[in-house]
């Protein structure tokens, strides 16, 4: 299975027998699968159809499938309901007789605006019930679009998230270099007050001044928190080469990420040191974006 985002959309639409559908279905990203269904009167019994269809395919996301009916004409398009359309102009041309009345000005509705109210198309009871089965058999279909619209949104996942991690890798190796700097001005600067003190004193004990030493060395030492961040750029890899959902792993893995970022940041003691820190900070938060849209 291909990398897959949650985000998707996809459209089909048939017409048989004088009626017209058209399925509308969309996705965003959500903690697991959750189907929201909009169906017109006479496809509720599309519903069990459908919620047994989209598990099959989907994992997670919010899921959202509308079914519109129209009347088709003879030529094939939609037919209008011209008393609900005239009915709806006479009530706008007297809402703006009342409006100019109080001093108000109402924007009049364009057509392209009229022609989006699904009221103004004809949708009437004669319709007969054969369509049901034909746009049932479009329910695969549909839902297969989908997952293919959610995939192409996953190669564009990809491509961001390995360029991220790109720079992730880069940021660490220059942190690396500038810690073994930092080490070793710290280590002089060290060195340099611990031969002052015992110029003035001979009372302080050497090996217990050693010992005090390599603790503070220790504790300001990053380079636990690189081996980590790069073992975590390694897993997050590594998944992007898994077949299946992966969002949910890479979510936690990015709070491991932030974890040492900022623990880098806190220990590091040294502007350029603590400039990288941040800077990876601020890819992490651009790549926790990006997975929240993984499946």
């Amino acid at each position: 299975m291909a990398l897959r985002s949650m985000t998707g959309f996809a459209t089909v639409s048939g017409q048989v027998d004088g009626v017209g559908w058209a399925w509308e279905i969309r996705s965003v990203n959500g903690r697991g699968l959750d189907v929201r269904l909009r169906l017109p009167e006479g496809g509720e019994r599309l519903e069990p159809v459908i919620r047994a269809a989209v598990p099959i395919k989907l994992v997670r996301g919010n899921v959202s499938l509308n079914l519109k009916l129209s009347r088709m004409g003879d030529d094939g398009t939609p037919v209008l309901n011209f008393e609900n359309l005239t009915a709806v102009i006479s009530a706008a041309a007297q809402a703006r007789t009342i409006a100019e009345a109080n001093g108000m000005e109402l924007r009049p509705a364009s057509v392209a605006e009229l022609l989006t109210q699904k009221w103004v198309w004809d949708t009437g009871p004669t319709m007969n019930q054969d369509w049901v089965e034909a746009a049932k058999a479009q329910i695969p279909d549909v839902v297969e679009m989908l997952v293919n619209a959610r995939k192409a949104e996953g190669v564009a996942l990809l491509s961001i998230l390995t360029t991220q991690l790109n720079t992730a890798d880069n940021l660490s190796k220059s942190a690396r270099v500038l810690a073994v700097a930092r080490n070793a001005r710290a280590g002089g600067a060290l060195r340099t007050k611990v031969l002052a003190v015992l110029e003035i004193t001979d009372l302080v004990d050497e090996d217990r001044l050693a010992q005090e030493l390599a603790v503070l060395a220790v504790k300001a030492d990053v380079t636990e928190e690189l081996d980590r961040l790069d073992a975590h750029i390694i897993a997050a890899r590594g998944l992007l080469a898994v077949s299946g959902p992966i969002g949910r792993k890479f979510d936690f893995l990015m709070q491991e990420f932030n974890r040492e970022a900022n623990t880098l940041c806190s220990k590091s003691n040294d502007t350029d040191l603590t400039a990288i820190g941040l800077e990876f900070k601020v890819v992490i938060d651009q790549m926790r974006e990006q997975v929240q849209n993984l499946e």
